[in-house]
């Protein structure tokens, strides 16, 4: 958590990761390398050059498309979680490989004439207003400059002194570098017939990601419960709510709030999104009396949304009253880390789930 900052938190799985990672990137960046010689071979061959920035643009665009899925396959089906745990050192990775690419591209095309590098990509060939001769280098230098900022703040230190919701926002931005990548990577593909596949890429990319994001936000709206915003809200039947997990709840269609159920006759109501990374807690459940965190296992106490010491995170929590054996909302959260009383089940014998050992 917070308790001092790591930029990239090693253990034996997330080095497994990494070295199966770049083991990934050579192999591909091989295969890739010798099949083009292959494809254009005699009076069409490629300098050793081409291929690698072609090798590395491909690498770079499938491993950022693959990012992007990362987040809405996790919300979709829970046995991809582990994918989600190591997404910083694969956010991180990308940025490399795209970086590789643009070192090599401002090398070999914009370093031997008399304009400044950079000034040179702005000031390429081309217009922005004729597809067939589009300006598209620019796109990728953004794309580059955004994915930068991504992959400096991807650590702790910034997650915590920003703020979850701010870092969280300011990492939205993975899209508008998408956005640029596709464009850079569409109108650079028109311009050369010799790598037209990149626009086959970039569609095929388009309609996964899009198709994967639509799914997932189905899903939620399917298993979430819309509620008004007045004061008081009949939410459930108790039984509705798995013990040890939640039910996530909408108000006004913006705030989720997760009821859990857990020790099989309690009830506790806090936001939905943690500390960390604005993860779904209404997704997670309650191991060894705390609320896990999904994502990378933040924990908070059901009875007053704070994490346990040394940890400072807190998150709101609401109130909530049982009328028969229905579980009413107050919609009106209470300030982060605010104690109030547990809403205990009559008539159940308490469950204690056993620990893992």
């Amino acid at each position: 958590m917070t308790h001092g900052y790591i930029p990239v938190q090693w253990n034996p799985r997330k080095k497994t990761y990494d070295i199966v990672l770049w083991l990934t990137v050579l192999v591909y960046l091989i295969v890739f390398i010798v099949t083009s010689s292959i494809q254009h071979s005699g009076t069409e061959a490629l300098s050793p050059m081409t291929l690698l920035i072609r090798g590395f643009a491909s690498l770079a665009f499938l491993m950022l498309t693959f990012t992007l899925c990362i987040g809405p396959l996790a919300r979709i089906h829970a046995v991809f979680l582990p994918l989600l745990y190591n997404r910083r050192h694969l956010g991180v990775s990308t940025f490399t490989i795209a970086l590789l690419h643009g070192a090599l591209v401002i090398f070999w095309y914009h370093s031997f004439g008399v304009m400044n590098p950079i000034e040179s990509i702005f000031n390429s060939p081309g217009s922005y207003l004729l597809s067939a001769d589009f300006r598209f280098q620019p796109f990728g230098f953004l794309a580059l400059a955004v994915l930068f900022v991504m992959a400096a703040t991807s650590h702790d230190y910034w997650n915590t002194n920003l703020g979850a919701p701010f870092w969280k926002l300011l990492h939205m931005g993975v899209y508008i570098a998408y956005l640029f990548v596709l464009v850079h990577v569409a109108f650079g593909a028109l311009q050369d017939e010799s790598v037209g596949y990149m626009f086959a890429l970039a569609l095929g990319s388009v309609l996964l990601v899009g198709s994967l994001h639509l799914t997932a936000s189905y899903k939620s709206l399917y298993t979430d419960h819309q509620i008004d915003s007045r004061s008081w809200v009949d939410v459930c039947h108790w039984q509705d709510i798995a013990n040890d997990r939640a039910l996530i709840v909408t108000i006004k269609g913006q705030e989720r709030v997760a009821i859990f159920r857990y020790d099989s006759n309690k009830l506790a109501a806090i936001a939905n999104e943690c500390q960390h990374q604005n993860g779904p807690l209404g997704e997670g459940r309650v191991i060894d009396g705390f609320i896990t965190c999904p994502w990378h296992g933040y924990q908070y106490q059901p009875g007053d949304g704070c994490s346990p010491k040394p940890f400072s995170e807190k998150i709101a929590t609401y109130e909530l009253k049982l009328e028969g054996d229905r579980v009413w909302l107050n919609p009106q959260p209470l300030p982060e880390g605010t104690p109030r009383p547990v809403i205990e089940i009559e008539n159940v014998i308490p469950v204690m789930e056993p620990k893992n050992v």
